[in-house]
């Protein structure tokens, strides 16, 4: 299995119509952008604007967009992706290392820094909100017994 199937079948759920360790059912399957986007949960807006940022390249049937299985499989990788905080710009620099490198050397190591620098990032906001939490905790405290010593309920 690739990285980039590996890391879809990650982000599969039951509902997606996708068995366990299995093939997708609608492998062959081909979807317009309203029933892409209900299957996926994002409106036919967003695809268009992955579709315009060149994340993903549907098919055409005259004037009408056919998505096809891989097409949905994109779609899941760059949700993932950015509910993970990664960029647009990133999301399509991972997806475009997969065509290029047969081994997918490229891809793993790409993914691998990005991902350590996501988590770095993270861990400093964390330390920051448990910061702020903190200040805040302390100013809410104070707040309280000083109407406390006014004699008035908080």
């Amino acid at each position: 299995m690739s990285t980039t199937e590996l890391l879809a079948a990650r982000s599969r759920s039951p509902a997606a119509g996708v068995p366990a360790g299995g093939k997708s059912a609608t492998e062959g399957a081909l979807y317009s952008v309203t029933e892409l986007g209900k299957d996926l949960g994002v409106s036919a807006r967003t695809i268009r604007l992955y579709e315009d940022k060149g994340l993903i390249s549907p098919r055409r049937a005259g004037n009408n967009r056919v998505y096809t299985a891989r097409d949905r499989s994109r779609m899941i990788l760059i949700l993932r992706g950015k509910r993970l905080g990664f960029t647009l710009r990133e999301i399509k620099e991972y997806l475009d290392l997969y065509a290029v490198d047969p081994t997918h050397a490229k891809q793993l190591r790409l993914l691998l820094h990005s991902v350590h620098g996501r988590i770095v990032r993270l861990e400093d906001q964390r330390v920051a909100l448990e910061q702020t939490l903190a200040e805040l905790r302390e100013i809410e405290a104070q707040a309280q017994a000083a109407l406390a010593t006014l004699g008035v309920n908080s």
